[in-house]
């Protein structure tokens, strides 16, 4: 999962008149901007999954339980693992993703993107032959980037636009 603002002819020009230009400290004050525009972003979606409310059906009359086998929270693992790059070289512009290296080996992404749709299941209390089923609040991911998409691409133009003034 994860989202870009990358591509635009105006990034990949700029991004060769930087090269040519030599000037390093506008390189990294535009990657520092850039950045900063994003930050809200990976804030937004850290604690939307981190107050993310997830529901169960709940144990059936004379059904045992027992302490989860993990001992490590779901929905902070995923927040703690939400990053954001800049990139001017290459395929220039802006991501933010959840890296999968931060995360527990058995959350996958498709453990993410049915968390995301609303629905997870899961083996219950580790046993494979036993299902769960758990509801959460869909769309985690997609609203909070909906709501910033805008935000980001006027403050990323205003960025180029203010590089390409001092270029010229």
């Amino acid at each position: 999962m994860q989202v870009s603002i990358s591509g635009t002819g105006q990034l990949l020009d700029l991004q060769r008149k930087l090269r040519r230009a030599g000037h390093e400290n506008i390189r990294s004050s535009m990657q520092r901007r850039i950045r900063r525009a994003g930050e809200p972003l990976r804030s937004d979606l850290q604690n939307s999954i981190r107050y993310l409310t997830i529901t169960s059906a709940g144990r059936k009359a004379g059904k045992r339980g027992g302490a989860s086998p993990t001992t490590r929270p779901l929905r902070a693992s995923i927040a703690r693992a939400i990053r954001i790059s800049v990139r001017t070289t290459g395929n220039p512009g802006a991501r933010v993703w959840v890296d999968r290296s931060a995360l527990p080996p058995d959350i996958t992404n498709g453990v993410l993107a049915r968390l995301n749709e609303g629905r997870l299941r899961h083996p219950t209390f580790g046993n494979k032959r036993r299902w769960g089923q758990q509801n959460a609040t869909p769309l985690w991911w997609d609203r909070p980037i909906r709501n910033h998409q805008p935000r980001m691409a006027r403050e990323v133009a205003r960025v180029l636009d203010d590089v390409q003034r001092r270029l010229s």
